[in-house]
């Protein structure tokens, strides 16, 4: 099956990213609560596991309300990597479940993790819906908020690390056999003056969040195989350390612009 060209570089950022900024917003007052599950889900189905009260799979909106006593700096989003756990509580079910998934949410004494799961009917059609898995967290499980770069931070090391990778992946010739990264890159070249994010966040965030959102989707088309064995071993492992600090770097920048202050 073939990849989406020029288009999968501008699809939904993570889920968990669209989660934190959208009920950050509704907890600072700033966006409807009756908004908040739609922009979530999109056109997506989102269905809630183990939320506190509930005996079964309820719909987003139903356990959302379960959130309605945090304020918005409790709301924190995670994006955890394998050898970078920041953000995390300690060893436990929640940290290896958001280690396996590479995104969670912290919410007050709560975690969530979003799973996809397909489903296929009896004629044979498939579909995918999003289950978000609850977690409780330890009482004194380390506050994510003190972990946080500051977006001007996470702007300049973004700024840094992708002018570095991206000499290093036009080394590698890249483009060469991941034809689809060329429009992917020329979108972040462009001025974007449309953002994902509600209201309540400052320019800085905004910027950084919609040009990280779709650097995601460019390293997620890098880091797969090459179509046709293009790449070899020793090529695969260039391009993933010339990628190592550029991941690295657009993670805490969605984790900076999702987890920035509120404005009114």
């Amino acid at each position: 099956m073939s990849l989406p060209a020029t288009g999968a570089a501008t699809l939904a950022p993570r889920r968990s990213s669209r989660f934190v900024a959208w009920v950050r917003a509704w907890r600072a007052g700033l966006v409807p609560f009756d908004e908040v599950a739609e922009e979530i889900a999109g056109d997506e189905e989102h269905l809630v596991a183990d939320a506190p009260g509930t005996w079964t799979d309820v719909p987003l909106g139903q356990a959302l309300p379960t959130l309605a006593k945090l304020s918005p700096d409790e709301i924190r989003l995670v994006l955890p990597a394998p050898g970078d756990p920041r953000g995390l509580p300690g060893p436990g079910d929640f940290t290896g479940a958001a280690l396996l998934a590479g995104e969670a949410v912290v919410a007050g004494p709560l975690g969530l993790i979003p799973q996809v799961r397909t489903h296929t009917s009896g004629s044979g059609m498939t579909w995918e819906t999003v289950l978000w898995r609850v977690y409780p967290l330890p009482a004194d499980a380390p506050r994510a908020s003190l972990l946080t770069p500051g977006a001007a931070e996470a702007e300049a090391e973004l700024a840094t690390a992708l002018a570095e990778s991206t000499a290093a992946l036009t080394r590698l010739d890249v483009a060469q056999w991941r034809p689809e990264l060329a429009g992917a890159l020329a979108a972040l070249r462009r001025p974007d003056g449309t953002t994902d994010l509600p209201p309540g966040f400052d320019p800085r965030a905004r910027r950084l969040f919609a040009r990280a959102a779709v650097l995601d989707r460019v390293l997620a088309l890098a880091g797969e195989s090459a179509p046709g064995g293009a790449v070899n071993n020793y090529e695969a492992q260039q391009r993933d350390a010339a990628l190592r600090p550029l991941t690295t770097a657009c993670r805490q920048a969605l984790v900076a612009a999702c987890n920035a202050p509120l404005r009114p």
